[in-house]
């Protein structure tokens, strides 16, 4: 940043003498390079600033013809400022970029009305981002983290090793393949993830890969979970199960490494379980001696059944797993037959894909709308207040305003107060400066790389208060050498930055003070609801036409969809925010609760009910659907109750989230004669429980008192 700026700033200042080129090329370099905070390494960054140049050519134009009005230039700000924020809907590399472009857009927002000069604001920006663009991608290289679609790559193998153990006797895991299958699927959780490699934009391939890795660490977690059979025979349709998926679960690792698609042993697998299923929904095989004249058809034994349907959850998770990874990899090129239900992104367009994206964060739940609404507005109000005072240096009470402004009250109140002592002892600093120096030109130009490299080193190390402080000297040292200056830009600078620190206190106390916190509760809350209607639902359908309804139509499913999304974006945002200024407010969840589990049981929900409502269903007798339809009911209770502990609007007390009742992870006694359907129904069910269990406790990994295991 230091050699990017100060080579931008010294060819057009006093190579070129052309003041406003100066001004524009060194904070392109600070918008974009310090100010935004695009993750990734230095050639991803580059690789992004470099197709935000048409943005910013367009964020520049725009603002030096809106900043003719006060008025024109306050609507343009609160118009931009929120699409900006928007953005962010676009993945974490937008969201990162977004307050570097804001900072772009609102530099050349105020007057002097210079419209002459634009071709010389665009020559400046247009210097400032190509020389960022390549000291990103050639100075002090940094090492690639492994993509994400890598790292799923890796979860696809150990499927394939693991589906091959349990191939074969004794058909178990050994401690160490499970613990390595529990921490291979550990590393596809979006905070092990780098933030640049998350699968989180709107794209097909981003939601294609994002489905892969829920669809690998889903299948390591019920490879880890099948037990060994008492016997030590699996049957040959489970162990023609296992095989296929660990052969579909090798050609997905290859088709993730640039391989050909997992066509023939995805057909394999789908061949596999279809009659695996259609066995166990049958009689049981004869046995060897004759059968007794008038006896009943013999059933599988309930442990078979269970095993069976643990096999074909296996089964489904790998062709999901297959059908995803072949989606990522080959885009509209993918050869699998996928199902369009649980792929309902592959056929669509980039634009549908944004618009979906969009839309489902058009709303005030959303935390991505909040941000942009709370920035919009605060920024809004700062031109306001800058154009009817006309202060000196307006630009920098926005900039503070951007700066300093957070999604929590008390995280904003926290970073205020250190920030104006940080630039209360900067302004000090720079007016001895002023006083001293007076107006020779030379000694600034001498000093202002040297303290760039200083603030530019020190600053996000220390703090926002250092940061302030050393910002506000490096400043002083610009605007010295563009136009005769005294210590009273010292003044300017502390006022300007205590009215823009104002004015985002004032929106973070009114616009969704509690930011993120209260946001992931609701929709935490929200999803479980939902999950429960489709529980109580899939249940019913389960258990009969006699007993239950029909099967829940698309628009339920559609509805617990939406709120995965935006239980989603409120985990992402609560990942990224601290814990706020003097504790957790009254009655917020705690830090430690598992919200990962909160997700799973709604990716659970989704895909379990989906495949027990596969045509045909099998009908139960009257026990099994009694007993199917009351477990439906029993979890969706729990739900419930989770879901009540959990809604910051409601009426019940927060705090530890109730234990599970050992009674209803026991469920029932097993009705004789089930059909294979209502162990499937019970397999999928138990799995809820246990993701239910683990919100209950706050870990996945501490048992809780009265809590049972799986």
């Amino acid at each position: 940043m230091t050699l990017v700026a100060a080579a931008g700033f010294y060819l057009f200042r006093y190579g070129l003498d052309r003041p406003t080129a100066a001004t524009y090329a060194l904070f392109t370099t600070v918008s974009l390079g310090g100010i935004a905070r695009t993750p990734g390494t230095g050639r991803q960054r580059a690789a992004l600033e470099l197709r935000l140049l048409p943005v910013c050519w367009l964020l520049v134009v725009v603002g030096t013809w809106l900043s003719v009005r006060t008025w024109s230039a306050v609507v343009g700000m609160l118009v931009v400022g929120f699409l900006l924020a928007f953005a962010a809907v676009g993945g974490p590399r937008l969201a990162g970029a977004a307050p570097g472009l804001q900072l772009l857009y609102i530099l050349p927002s105020f007057p002097p009305y210079a419209p002459g000069t634009i071709g010389e604001r665009l020559a400046g920006t247009t210097t400032g981002l190509v020389l960022l663009v390549a000291a990103e991608a050639l100075l002090f290289p940094e090492p690639s983290p492994p993509p994400y679609q890598e790292r799923a790559a890796r979860a696809a193998g150990m499927a394939a090793h693991c589906a091959t153990l349990l191939a074969a006797p004794p058909h178990a895991l050994t401690d160490a393949d499970a613990r390595a299958a529990q921490e291979t699927g550990r590393r596809l959780r979006s905070q092990t993830v780098p933030e640049a490699e998350r699968p989180a934009g709107p794209g097909m391939r981003d939601r294609a890969l994002a489905h892969t890795g829920l669809a690998a660490r889903t299948l390591l977690s019920r490879l880890a979970q099948l037990p060994a059979p008492p016997g030590g025979h699996l049957g040959p349709e489970v162990t023609a199960v296992l095989h296929a998926t660990a052969r579909l679960a090798t050609a997905t690792e290859m088709c993730l490494s640039t391989g050909p698609s997992p066509v023939a042993p995805y057909e394999d697998l789908v061949a596999a379980r279809a009659h695996l299923s259609a066995v166990s929904a049958g009689p049981a095989p004869p046995t060897a001696s004759a059968p007794v004249p008038g006896a009943r058809t013999p059933q599988f034994a309930p442990a078979v059944l269970r095993r069976h349907a643990a096999v074909l959850e296996i089964a489904d998770a790998a062709l999901a797993m297959g059908g995803a990874a072949d989606l990522a990899a080959h885009g509209r090129h993918a050869s699998v037959e996928i199902v369009q239900g649980r792929f309902w992104y592959a056929t669509s367009r980039a634009p549908v894909l944004w618009w979906h994206r969009v839309r489902g964060h058009a709303g005030r739940r959303s935390v991505f709308f909040q941000n942009a609404v709370r920035i919009a507005l605060a920024l809004t109000a700062a031109r306001l207040v800058a154009g009817v005072d006309t202060l000196p240096h307006g630009f920098w009470a926005m900039l503070a305003t951007l700066s300093l402004t957070r999604t929590t009250m008390g995280e904003t109140w926290s970073t205020i107060r250190v920030a104006l002592v940080g630039t209360l002892a900067g302004a000090l600093v720079t007016a001895a400066a002023l006083v001293l120096v007076e107006g020779d030109t030379a000694v600034y130009a001498v000093l202002l790389p040297v303290w760039m490299l200083f603030a530019f080193t020190v600053g996000p190390v220390k703090g926002v208060g250092w940061a302030q402080g050393l910002f506000t000297v490096l400043v002083a040292l610009v605007f010295a050498q563009l136009e005769p200056s005294s210590w009273r830009l010292a003044e300017v600078r502390v006022l300007d930055v205590l009215i823009g620190s104002a004015i985002g206190a004032v929106f973070g106390l009114l616009a969704w003070p509690r930011g993120a916190h209260d946001e992931m509760r609701y929709a935490a809350a929200e999803l479980l609801r939902r999950a429960a209607e489709i529980v109580v639902a899939t249940g019913a359908s389960v258990a009969g036409p006699g007993i239950g309804g029909p099967p829940p139509q698309a628009p339920g499913h559609r509805s617990l969809q939406h709120a995965v999304v935006l239980a989603e974006s409120a985990y992402a945002q609560f990942q990224s925010e601290p814990t706020p200024f003097g504790g957790p407010a009254r009655g917020a969840a705690p830090r430690h609760m598992d919200w990962q589990a909160t997700l799973m049981a709604g990716h659970h929900t989704l895909w379990g009910s989906e495949r027990l409502l596969e045509p045909p269903l099998a009908v139960l007798g009257p026990a099994a659907a009694e007993s199917a339809g009351g477990l439906g009911d029993r979890v969706a209770a729990r739900m419930l109750l989770v879901s009540a502990a959990l809604d910051p609007a409601g009426d019940t007390p927060t705090g530890p989230l109730p234990p599970i009742d050992p009674a209803l992870a026991g469920f029932t006694v097993e009705p004789p004669g089930a059909p294979r359907l209502y162990y499937a129904a019970v397999s999928w069910l138990e799995s809820l429980m246990t993701d239910l269990a683990r919100i209950a406790r706050g870990s996945a990994d501490t048992p809780a008192q009265g809590a049972s295991g799986p």
